[in-house]
């Protein structure tokens, strides 16, 4: 189940989901939506799009023309409600970026999560140490501040705590790429409790880790993703860049993401066989 607070991002989209659907089964255009409404029609698609916050008489004046029932308006009107909320993502927008905080957003709402990484290992899997170290790593490249990067650790640990330890978390699955155990980030002692950890969350009974060994058959040639499943909401995937994300919204597309992950899954150990392994890897990190 969603979280019973909701999120502000997810309510965004489908306010403005909603009253897509509505102009559309009137057989209005957004241009003749416009016109009725004496808006313009970027005010329509914006609103449409989640790139505009609409009033409270936006709101009421376009389920008026779209002929809504109380029912409905009073539906939207709770959208808008809970739109208007601040999420906790909110709090680090100084230090990341737009594509981000909305992947965010749309993960605070997450019944199901799957996570393909052959770099590093994710986010959601991090120690603080290991975290410091990876965001530390790319200082040189992208320019973080001492300050960023701590803001960036504290967000990352916060995301944490707001996902995996919520009161209704969500079923996350993992494959890691076995690459990613044996590269260091920091002195062995930070691989080693990151190794440690991984095990320990692994024992989470809404986790579930695989890891992908070099001798596995691996026919999928990407890079990491997230693929998202929210109640009420279609399904999207995430990829992060270096600068920035990408989402990807087309139904085929996240169909062949969830279907690369399957496969990624299959071939990789089992959540015992992947304890064991890691395990080791731990056992080598010795100082």
């Amino acid at each position: 189940m969603p979280s019973q607070q909701g999120s502000p991002t997810v309510r965004r989209l489908r306010l403005g989901q909603e009253l897509r659907l509505l102009r559309e089964r009137r057989r209005l255009t957004g241009s003749a939506a416009a016109r009725d409404l004496g808006w313009s029609a970027s005010k329509v698609s914006r609103i449409e799009a989640s790139k505009t916050m609409p009033s409270a008489e936006d709101v009421e004046s376009m389920a008026k023309l779209y002929r809504a029932d109380e029912a409905k308006l009073d539906e939207l009107f709770g959208l808008l409600r809970d739109a208007d909320q601040r999420g906790w993502w909110e709090d680090y927008e100084d230090a990341l970026s737009e594509e981000y905080t909305k992947f965010l957003g749309l993960e605070a709402e997450t019944v199901c999560q799957r996570n393909w990484e052959p770099q590093v290992v994710p986010g959601l899997l991090q120690t603080e140490d290991y975290a410091r170290e990876v965001i530390s790593a790319l200082r040189s490249i992208v320019r973080f501040t001492h300050s960023g990067i701590q803001r960036r650790v504290e967000a990352r640990m916060d995301r944490q705590q707001r996902v995996l330890h919520r009161p209704d978390p969500p079923d996350v699955r993992f494959v890691l790429d076995e690459s990613l155990l044996m590269r260091k980030f920091g002195e062995s002692s930070v691989m080693r409790a990151q190794m440690e950890h991984l095990l320990e969350t692994s024992m989470q009974p809404h986790v579930s880790i695989r890891v992908l060994t070099m001798e596995s058959l691996h026919a999928v040639n990407t890079g990491g993703f997230v693929h998202l499943k929210c109640a009420g909401f279609d399904d999207v995937v995430y990829l992060e860049h270096l600068y920035s994300g990408h989402f990807v919204e087309d139904r085929g597309r996240v169909a062949g993401y969830e279907a690369a992950f399957e496969y990624l899954s299959a071939e990789a150990l089992d959540e015992d066989e992947s304890r064991v392994l890691i395990q080791r890897k731990a056992m080598q990190w010795r100082d």
